[in-house]
């Protein structure tokens, strides 16, 4: 014959898969913060991108223009007023709204 599992046991097994399943919803409903975008890192470097568009280099750059910045992209995907945000050109690290690359066009 089987021994029979202690209620004990049966106890600490259904604590133990609640607890657990209670971890994995909190981390669903907690929405991690996506990494920022160095200015150093090799799509930034290609695409000319600074966190701040006044730091642009407009001899390097002469495209850029006073007035374009991140968060009046077409590919800028934050809300009015994000300060940090997603962009097409940067996958899923996020830019700067006030930041410049040489993909800025347009809405």
């Amino acid at each position: 014959m089987k021994p029979r599992a202690s209620s004990h046991s049966s106890r600490r097994r259904v604590f133990l898969l609640r607890a657990a399943a209670c971890s994995a919803g909190l981390a669903a409903a907690v929405p991690a913060r996506a990494a920022r975008v160095d200015e150093s890192d090799e799509a930034a470097t290609a695409l000319g991108y600074r966190h701040d568009a006044s730091q642009v280099d407009t001899k390097k750059y002469p495209q850029y223009a006073v007035g374009q910045r991140c968060a009046s992209c077409a590919f800028w995907q934050g809300a009015s007023g994000d300060e940090w945000s997603g962009c097409s050109m940067f996958g899923r690290k996020h830019i700067a709204a006030g930041g410049w690359c040489i993909a800025w066009r347009k809405p």
